[in-house]
């Protein structure tokens, strides 16, 4: 973000109320902020200016121009500190560890921080929603080098194998806006330097026999020690005894050793466990997994299901505890393969989902011998993620959950309350159906001489056609089975439940579909429009951040003219990946994308 020179569109003082207000939008982002974590961040007496960037970004400095926190968005909601307020105090945002200074080469040098760049520890990944601030910290030292915001929950990251990006860095060590401060520093000599730009030699013992570190790579390393020796010697602050006195307390917890550093004894577990296992036994483990699942987790019901959220939310699970279960390990080496192989032995049904490029199981055939002989067992299902690496038919897109549910209206509560069914609660359609077949069997409605043919009695009548048979008309005295179901549902109140991760949220009424338009300006040049995507969960900012990055052109947000919502436009004539896009990456149903191609000739 600050890759370029800050250069201020406009600068002004910060009046009392916008003080108090940032004040309170602090306090507000980051909960672990003291009052006096405020003063030393906001000195009472200091001079508090804002300066406004031409990307709209606002940065507030102290007295003296030494940029305390910036604002991504102006609105306050993407507010950051920067790492000179996190040196002054270090636990105002959590922090990921880094493997070693290593890593720390690339998340100076810009580059987004990658989940396997972080140190885990035994108690496991921290949790945390997408969207959070984060900071960057390199072991032994508490002094933040950058900061971010998530780019995805951690229930997100372990459904992923912890793979991808974990941290959009917004600010680092060195960046222009730290260069922007009046007299660039570090806390001192030795603060910052020894660990950042640590011999790499030092790194994990896990990696060091795989690593080569040239003799350039230390070369540079050694120049820019003695750069970082030298702006730190120059230091150029307010004179503030909070400052130093922050500055005294930090420097009294670094430690820059990190020649100690050793894998854990989990990590040495695990990977002793993992090359011990054969491609036999990982085989024999895979169908003891599925078949377990199919025992305890997987109903019929739930079918067709994705291979890729059969695999991470069924067959995982069902591994015994403290198990690695890798598919590349196996003979089949790939997903896909080994839910083919099942399907041609017989004991699922499958076809490929070319839109998708994974494979559906459709259906189960529990009298197969292999499902007939297995004795499932009694064990406490691990809830914690297995760190392991997809193949490309595994993505994300089984994150998301859209479920049609509905309430029952005053037609149907006489049914609800006939079989002590909730008149409160939201059923799904099969909890419907389920529901007025209980009172057909209750009061024995099915006719003796045709068993597909249900006989109406005054109140199931009632609460298929009162209103909706006109007036002279006669009601139905009979119905079918087939058709009992859908009249009862339509009669209850729609709502939807959308699911994305841990965020979830149940709306009245059926789920508008994402539009996506395409149409032509000034000339030939052609645009597409994305709206609807907060139906569904998605943020359109990020969503045209990471548009303009996937297509290489620019994107833009605007507010829909007298409605709720944003709409993404999208340089160029993209309706089709767009929606491809959507659908693989988000999880988006395509049954949810309303296309209008306005460009094509008639």
């Amino acid at each position: 973000m600050f890759k370029k020179s800050v250069e201020a569109k406009s600068q002004q003082r910060l009046s009392g109320a916008d003080r108090k207000k940032l004040k309170r939008t602090i306090k507000e982002r980051f909960p672990n902020a003291s009052d006096s974590d405020l003063d030393i961040l906001i000195p009472p007496k200091v001079e508090i200016t804002v300066s406004k960037q031409p990307n709209r970004v606002l940065i507030y400095s102290l007295e003296g121009g030494l940029p305390m926190f910036f604002d991504v968005d102006s609105r306050g909601t993407t507010i950051f500190p920067t790492v000179y307020a996190l040196w002054k105090v270090p636990h105002l945002l959590p922090a990921f560890i880094l493997k070693g200074g290593e890593v720390s080469r690339y998340v100076i040098g810009g580059a987004d921080l990658m989940f396997p760049g972080i140190n885990i520890n035994a108690e496991g990944l921290p949790e945390f929603l997408a969207g959070e601030p984060w900071a960057v910290i390199v072991p032994g030292n508490p002094a933040p080098i950058a900061v971010g915001s998530t780019c995805m929950s951690s229930s997100e990251a372990l459904k992923a194998g912890l793979r991808g990006k974990a941290l959009k860095i917004s600010h680092h060590y060195r960046d222009a806006l730290w260069e922007s401060a009046d007299g660039p520093y570090v806390p001192n000599a030795g603060y910052l330097e020894d660990v950042v730009f640590e011999d790499p030699s030092l790194w994990t013992t896990s990696q060091q026999s795989d690593t080569e570190v040239t003799s350039d790579h230390d070369n540079d390393a050694d120049n820019i020690e003695s750069e970082a020796a030298m702006n730190a010697s120059d230091v150029n602050l307010p004179d503030s005894s909070s400052n130093m006195q922050s500055n005294q307390n930090i420097d009294q917890q670094v430690t820059t050793d990190l020649g100690d550093l050793k894998v854990t004894e989990s990590d040495k577990g695990v990977t002793e466990d993992q090359i011990s296992l054969s491609v036999e036994d990982v085989d024999a483990l895979l169908d003891k997994c599925l078949l377990q699942a199919f025992y305890t987790t997987i109903k019929d019901k739930d079918l067709p299901i994705a291979g890729s959220t059969l695999w991470s939310n069924h067959v995982l699970p069902c591994r015994p505890p403290g198990t690695v279960l890798d598919i590349k390990k196996s003979s089949h080496k790939k997903l896909s393969k080994w839910l083919q192989s099942k399907s041609s032995e017989g004991l699922i049904s499958s076809k490929e989902d070319k839109h998708k490029k994974e494979v559906m199981v459709l259906a189960i055939n529990r009298k197969h011998p292999d499902y007939t002989s297995f004795k499932p067992e009694k064990q406490q299902v691990e809830k914690k993620e297995q760190t392991v690496e997809p193949d490309n038919e595994t993505n994300i897109s089984g994150l998301m959950e859209v479920i049609e549910i509905y309430k029952p209206s005053v037609h149907v509560n006489p049914i609800f309350t006939s079989v002590g069914a909730d008149t409160r609660q939201l059923y799904t359609q099969s909890e419907a159906s389920e529901i007025v077949f209980a009172y057909v069997e209750k009061e024995n409605l099915v006719k003796p001489t045709n068993k597909s043919i249900v006989v109406l009695d005054a109140i199931l009548c009632d609460a298929l056609f009162k209103g909706a048979i006109k007036k002279g008309s006669t009601y139905p005295s009979k119905i079918h089975k087939k058709d009992l179901a859908p009249t009862f549902i339509n009669r209850m109140q729609a709502h939807h439940q959308v699911t994305r991760g841990k965020e979830a949220v149940v709306r009245k009424g059926g789920l508008k579909p994402m539009q996506i338009m395409t149409e032509r300006r000034q000339g030939n040049k052609k645009v597409t429009k994305l709206s609807g995507m907060e139906s569904f969960l998605i943020d359109a900012e990020p969503l045209a951040s990471e548009l303009q990055k996937k297509f290489a052109c620019s994107t833009s947000v605007t507010e829909l003219p007298g409605k709720k919502g944003h709409e993404v436009l999208v340089q160029g004539g993209v309706i089709d990946v767009l929606a491809r896009y959507l659908v693989e990456q988000y999880g988006i149903p395509k049954k949810y994308i309303e296309v209008l191609d306005k460009t094509a000739r008639k």
